[in-house]
């Protein structure tokens, strides 16, 4: 499953978000290629690395499904068109809802 996403220029700090398969949790690809139920350990990617670690994200379909580009600034922080959706995310994720729980 894939859905029809705003293209993002290459020097964008962006990150790769999915939702688990097996639970249908909110993960993010963090930068060893793992993946992540925590927000705060997202991967931020440029370039030719953003698109690598995308086509490699694509190869785990199964693990995930949709994984998929979403902008952040290049400290990690959700930004962007679509901040709002990406936000809700994060903060309904378990790793969100465990870092806001201890702000």
């Amino acid at each position: 499953m894939t859905s029809v996403r705003p293209k993002l220029k290459p020097e964008t700090p962006k990150s790769i978000t999915a939702w688990e398969t097996a639970t249908g949790r909110t993960v993010w690809l963090k930068a060893d290629g793992s993946w992540t139920e925590d927000v705060t350990q997202l991967g931020v990617f440029t370039g030719e690395a953003a698109e690598a670690a995308l086509a490699a994200a694509l190869k785990q379909e199964g693990l995930v499904t949709d994984p998929y580009f979403m902008e952040v600034s290049e400290t990690g922080a959700i930004t962007g068109r679509e901040t709002l959706r990406e936000s809700l995310r994060a903060q309904f994720s378990a790793g969100g809802l465990a870092a806001s729980e201890n702000a």
